[in-house]
C-alpha cells in the first residue's frame, strides 16, 4: 500500500475552501491522496497558492519498476479519475505493432507484460491513449498563458517556449496527481519572474543556410543545454523561417544535455518579440551574460554526440521526439525515387497515432513501408528493446536520441541530418556531408 502522510505544515500556502475539502477527502480518497502530493510539493516550493490547470501530460507511462504500477493502481483502487484533459507519454509497448518489442530475455518479457499493465492503468484513470512524447502534435494545444501540468522534458520546453503555455517541471506521480486534482503549485515557470530570460545566446555568426538545416536545432540545443544548465536562454539571430520542428529539436536536446524547461527565440516565440521583452525590465541586455556561438561549436557538438568511429552502421532511427507530419513527409520525399535501403540497415520512424492517421490520409504511409521503413508508435526506440540485439551502431538526426541511446541501449551513435541518415541507410554505411554545418 502506498500512502503519503497527511497534514501539510502551513507556511504561506493558502488553499481555497474547495481545495481544503479535497485535502480532507470530501471528494473521495483518490483526490485526497493526490492532493496531499500536490500540497506537499507546494510546501517544498514555498508556493503561495495552487493554480488551476486546464490539462495534464503524464510522463510516468514507461515501466521502470513495480512502484510505478503500484502507484497508478492505488489511485485506481481508490476511485481516481482525471478531471482535466490528460494525454499520455510513450509507454513500454507499441500496442499497434507488439511484435516490434523484443521478448528474448526475462527482463524484456517483464517490460512487455508490466508495461502493458501500466499503460492500461493510466487509461483506466481517464487519460487519453495518446502514447506520445509530443502531445503538442495531438489535436489539443494549450493557449498562450494557459496553466497546465505537463511532464516529459521536451513537452515541458515546447509548451512553455513555443506555445507560451505555463507549466513547471513535473515528473512521475506529481503529473497524475495534478490531473486528478486539477491543481498544481503556483511556483516556478507558472510565474512571470521565472519565465524571464537569464542568458543571451548569440547565433548571428552562424550562416543562415546552416541554421535552416534540419540538424541545427538539435546541435544548438545540445550546446545551449550544456552551457546554460537549467537557466532560461534567449536566442538571437535565428531566421524568421525557423520551424516548429526545429524548435522541437532544440528544446528536446537542451532539456537532455541540460535542464532547459523554457527558452526564448527573439522574433519567433510568443513571449520574445524583442530581447528586452524576453529578459524583462530588470535585466538590460548589456548586463546579461552572452554566449556567442559559431559553426565550430556546431561541429564540436556533432563530434561530442557521435560516439561511433568508422563507417559501420546497423540502424537509423528518426522521430525523437515523435515525428510531425512535416517530418514524415520530408522522410518520404528523401526516399522517393532513389535507390533502395540496404538490407544491412534497419530504418525506424517513431511517431504518434495522431500523426500516423494524418500520414495515412496524405498517402505517406504505404510508400514508407514499401521503402522498408519500420513504423513505431506508442513508444520510442531508445527506451524500449526494439533494435535487434546485435546492433552496435545507430544513426539519428535527434540530439535527444543521441544523448541517451549509448547508456540506454549500449550502442554507439552517429549524428547526421535527415539527408545523411537516408544516404547512410541506402549505402549500408555511415555517409556524412562535411558541408552540412558550413
Amino acid at each position: 500500500m502506498i500512502e503519503i502522510s497527511a497534514e501539510p505544515t502551513r507556511s504561506r500556502l493558502h488553499l481555497t475552501a474547495e481545495e481544503q475539502a479535497m485535502l480532507r477527502g470530501e471528494q473521495g480518497p483518490a483526490v485526497a491522496m493526490a492532493m496531499r502530493v500536490v500540497v506537499g510539493l507546494a510546501e517544498v516550493r514555498d508556493a503561495p497558492r495552487l493554480v488551476e490547470v486546464t490539462s495534464a501530460h503524464i510522463d510516468g507511462c514507461l515501466f521502470h519498476g513495480q512502484v510505478g504500477l503500484d502507484f497508478a493502481r492505488r489511485l485506481l483502487d481508490l476511485g481516481g479519475r482525471t478531471r482535466v484533459p490528460t494525454t499520455l507519454n510513450v509507454g513500454s509497448m507499441d500496442l499497434l505493432h507488439p511484435d516490434l518489442v523484443r521478448a528474448d530475455t526475462p527482463e524484456h518479457r517483464e517490460i512487455r507484460e508490466q508495461g502493458r499493465a501500466l499503460m492500461e492503468a493510466y487509461v483506466a484513470l481517464g487519460a487519453r491513449p495518446t502514447w506520445t512524447c509530443a502531445p503538442y502534435l495531438v489535436d489539443a494545444r494549450p493557449a498562450l498563458g494557459e496553466h497546465v501540468a505537463w511532464a516529459e522534458s521536451n513537452a515541458i520546453a515546447f509548451a512553455n517556449s513555443v506555445l507560451g503555455a505555463r507549466t513547471d517541471r513535473y515528473g512521475d506521480f506529481l503529473d497524475i496527481c495534478a490531473a486528478i486534482t486539477g491543481r498544481a503549485p503556483y511556483a516556478g515557470l507558472h510565474t512571470d519572474e521565472a519565465r524571464r530570460g537569464q542568458v543571451l545566446v548569440d547565433c548571428t555568426a552562424i550562416p543562415a543556410h546552416v541554421l535552416t538545416g534540419d540538424l541545427a536545432g538539435a546541435l544548438l540545443g545540445y550546446i545551449v543545454g550544456l552551457r546554460v544548465g537549467s537557466r532560461v536562454p534567449v536566442l538571437v539571430g535565428l531566421p524568421s523561417t525557423t520551424s516548429e520542428d526545429q524548435l522541437k529539436a532544440f528544446g528536446a536536446a537542451a532539456a537532455s544535455s541540460g535542464g532547459v524547461a523554457m527558452f526564448h527565440v527573439v522574433g519567433i516565440t510568443p513571449e520574445a518579440p524583442t530581447v528586452e521583452a524576453a529578459l524583462g525590465p530588470l535585466a538590460p541586455p548589456a548586463a546579461v551574460e552572452t554566449i556567442r556561438l559559431t559553426p565550430d561549436d556546431l561541429r564540436a557538438a556533432r563530434t561530442a554526440l557521435t560516439t561511433a568511429r568508422g563507417d559501420h552502421l546497423d540502424v537509423v532511427s528518426i522521430g525523437t521526439p515523435h515525428a510531425s507530419l512535416d517530418e514524415v513527409a520530408q522522410l518520404a520525399a528523401h526516399l522517393a525515387g532513389g535507390p533502395p535501403l540496404s538490407e544491412r540497415v534497419d530504418l525506424y520512424l517513431s511517431l504518434n497515432r495522431s500523426v500516423l492517421a494524418q500520414a495515412q490520409q496524405h498517402g505517406l504511409v504505404t510508400p514508407l513501408e514499401q521503402a522498408g521503413v519500420r513504423l513505431v508508435v506508442d513508444t520510442c526506440t531508445y527506451v524500449t528493446p526494439i533494435l535487434r540485439s546485435d546492433a552496435r551502431v545507430a544513426m539519428t538526426n535527434s540530439g535527444k536520441w543521441a544523448h541517451y541511446a549509448p547508456a540506454n541501449l549500449g550502442i554507439d551513435v552517429v549524428v547526421g541530418s535527415l539527408a545523411e541518415c537516408v544516404a547512410s541507410a541506402r549505402a549500408g554505411r555511415v555517409v556524412l556531408d562535411e558541408g552540412t554545418l558550413g
